[in-house]
Parts: structure tokens; sequence; C-alpha cells
């Protein structure tokens, strides 16, 4: 009897802890977030990690004791997620090049444990416009296989902690109707491109009343527009909705890889060449150019591996000056025929950005789609002005600073993108023959304000 009481009693906080949890399963995340843990559980299962938050609109955007209270409790909640034996099949059947060895290892009860990983600190503002609030800082420390899946989940959490507590000036009215008219304008100009919303999003709920929009938009004329969506990168919502789960790789396998072997100069390649070698040369997919500048990734993209990864990814820096370089590099020097490659543009896109690019980049004899985050999941207006100013997302990054007590660094084609450790940096600038570029088509602390 004591014994049915106190499964009762456990019952019954499992529901309630699952009421209160924000992210409610692994999946919650974006698919490149669970590849880079298969290639890294693969590849370096013992190499220990730093990751930092960055939070750029820090000057106006800052953090209320609320907000960090219900941020703290969100933590700790994440380690009660485990992979669902659902959610392990949705993996292998749907994302198939995924190595056995992974599939064994987040069956095994693989689980988080923020209280000896997440270290967030905050202090008080000395400004006297933010009297009561804070700036906060996070750092996470563990094993790189493990750890690795806490950058979306706390990106996410920090944008709803501050539109929960702090910036309450808004609402879901008209969100769904915005979410459907983008994607059809999108759709009518012959865009081709995929959600990438999760890290800034507002919270869950938009999330999935922006997939809605989109896919609303889509089956008002499927024959027409049904093949234009890739899909979105958010994995819980592509198994929710029928979706392919979009994304390969981000700027942390490089850095991370550049790091453990001390080879910036031909970082790129080594990186590109462990990818391959775990899923596949036929699961490439696309090549991310900028973790040390597009130029110097390019000395490195010959062929074979120009054969392999379908095409580019566009991050950071002038787009069209990039089309042109890449263009440029795939047609003139390697030979390959106008529109057998592509890139994909990724970096603060609306969807007047993205009809320019497509136009530029067809002129370019390049194939384009788009990656569209942001717009889509943080687009809000205050009520207060009967919805008409900008509630402005927050600007926040995670990146992975060290590795096996090695510093990591990011050198990007915008200086204001560009991470870690100063003489770190200035070291493989001059290593590299580096040279600083910044493009002043965004401003880094108000990268969404006018979209």
């Amino acid at each position: 009897m004591i014994s049915s009481c106190i499964d009762q009693t456990q019952l019954q906080n499992n529901i309630i802890t699952m009421s209160n949890r924000s992210i409610t399963s692994f999946l919650d995340t974006d698919l490149y977030k669970i590849t880079m843990q298969a290639a890294i559980h693969e590849n370096f299962p013992n190499s220990d990690v730093e990751y930092k938050f960055n939070n750029r609109s820090f000057n106006d955007k800052k953090f209320s004791l609320e907000a960090i209270n219900w941020l703290e409790e969100q933590f700790k909640l994440l380690s009660t997620l485990r992979f669902t034996q659902n959610e392990v099949d949705y993996l292998k059947n749907t994302v198939a090049f995924l190595p056995k060895n992974y599939i064994d290892f987040i069956s095994n009860d693989f689980k988080l444990t923020p209280d000896n990983e997440i270290f967030l600190t905050k202090t008080l503002s000395s400004d006297p416009s933010f009297k009561g609030l804070y700036d906060i800082d996070i750092k996470i420390k563990g094993k790189w296989e493990v750890t690795i899946l806490y950058e979306i989940y706390i990106l996410a959490l920090v944008s709803e902690s501050y539109f929960k507590f702090v910036d309450t000036d808004w609402d879901y009215e008209g969100q769904l109707e915005q979410s459907y008219n983008k994607a059809t304008t999108l759709f009518q100009n012959g865009i081709v491109f995929s959600e990438f919303g999760t890290r800034r999003r507002r919270d869950f709920k938009t999330h999935d009343i922006i997939i809605n929009g989109i896919l609303k938009a889509r089956d008002s004329n499927p024959d027409k527009f049904g093949t234009l969506l890739l899909g979105t990168s958010n994995v819980l919502l592509a198994k929710n909705y029928n979706l392919k789960p979009i994304g390969t790789v981000a700027h942390e396998w490089f850095m991370g890889i550049a790091s453990l072997k001390k080879n910036y100069s031909n970082s790129n390649k080594i990186a590109m060449e462990y990818w391959i070698s775990t899923f596949g040369p036929q699961n490439a997919g696309l090549a991310l150019t900028d973790t040390f500048g597009t130029d110097i990734f390019l000395k490195n993209f010959e062929k074979p591996l120009t054969d392999y990864y379908i095409g580019v990814r566009q991050d950071s820096g002038d787009p069209k000056t990039y089309t042109d370089k890449i263009s440029n590099h795939y047609l003139n020097k390697l030979g390959y025929a106008p529109y057998s490659k592509s890139i994909c543009y990724s970096d603060s896109l609306n969807v007047e950005k993205c009809i320019d690019l497509n136009q530029y980049c067809y002129e370019k004899k390049l194939k384009c789609n788009f990656g569209i985050g942001t717009y889509f999941t943080n687009d809000f207006k205050t009520k207060s002005s009967d919805y008409k100013i900008k509630s402005e997302p927050l600007n926040i990054v995670i990146k992975i600073m060290r590795i096996d007590n090695e510093f990591c660094i990011k050198i990007s084609d915008n200086i204001g993108k560009n991470m870690g450790d100063e003489n770190t940096i200035l070291k493989v600038k001059k290593e590299l023959g580096y040279v600083d570029n910044e493009w002043v088509g965004v401003s880094e602390e108000h990268r969404w304000k006018d979209q």
C-alpha cells in the first residue's frame, strides 16, 4: 500500500514537472546539433569543452530577477529530458545516416546534468535607466558529446524569459496571418526556403503558430508551392508536422577541430574530411564557409570535397560579394556547370532580401535557397503602439570557447561576429594572412530592428 502511494506521488510530480517545462523534448532543437553530437561521439568522445553566452544587444536588453529565477528553474528541468523510444525511432528512420553507435548512445538513458554543467551569474546594471535589471553571464562546461545540446535550449529559454517577464508589451495577435503572408509572398516569387527560427524564437507557441502559417500558405497551392518549402531546422516540429528536418553543421565543428589539431591553415579541410568519414560523402550536405573567413575556406575547398558538398551556406558579411566569390570559385576556377551548385543564405533575412538575392544568385549561375529564422519566429509589434512599433528581438549567441584547455575562436566575414580569446585571434589572423571585414549592412546590436 505504501509503495502504491509513493508511485502515485511520483507520477503526480512527473506530471507537474512536465507542465512547468518549457523545453519538453530533446528534439526541440536544430538538426545540426543532433548530427554534430553524433560526429563528436564518433570522433572526439573524450574532449572537454567550455561555451560562453553572448548577448550582443546587451546595451538595451537586461533581465529582471523574475526572469533569471525562471531561467534557473528551466535549466534544472533540462535534467528530466530523455530520448523516448518513439523519438529514437524517428531519428533512425528520418536521419538514417546517423551511426548506430550514436543511436545506442542516446538510447541508453542519455541525460543532461545542468547543475554540474550550466553556470549562470548575474550583475546588477549600473545604468540608472535599467534600475533593478541585470546583465547575465552563462557558461557551459563538460564533455563535448553531452554539452553540445545545450546551445539551442538555452538560447530559446533566454529569449523566452526576456519576453515573458521584461518586455511583455506584445501578444500573439496576427502572428498566424503574418507568417502566412510572408510565406505566400516567398512562394509566389519562387523562393525555396526552410524555417530556421528555433534559437531566437519568442517561445515555442510562437514557433508552432509560424509553422502553421507557412503550411497554410504552402497548402493554398500545393502543386505550385509544394516543392518550395524544404522543411524546418527544428526536429520536433518537423516530426509533428511531417516536414523534413533541415541542417548539417555549424561553426562549432570547425572551431573545435581547429583547436584540437592546431592547424588553422587546413582546419576547414580536416573538419570536412572528418564529417564525410562519419556520415559518407552522399550525406555531406552544405559546407559552412566563414568560420575563419570565406577566402581562407576556399583555399581548402577543392575537388573531391566540392563534389561531395551540394553547395555552401552564407552566414556573415555582404551576401552579394560572397555570391561573386562562390560563383567564381565553382564556375571559373573549378569548372562546374552553371546551376549545378547552390548557396543557402541564412543571415538576417526577410522577404525583400530573399527576392533580391534569389535574382542575383540566378544571374551568377548558381541555385539558391534560404534559411529564414528570427524574421519568422520573433517578429512582433508592441500592443501599446497598436502594433506599429517593433518589439525588438534579442541578438544572442552561444559559442564554444575552449576545448581540452585550448582556446577556440571564430573569425567571421563580418568583424562584429568574431568571437574568442583576443590573443589567439591575432595569432591566427597573422598565420592565415586574414584581413578584417566589416559589413555595414547590419548592426549586431539591432540586427532585426528595421525588419
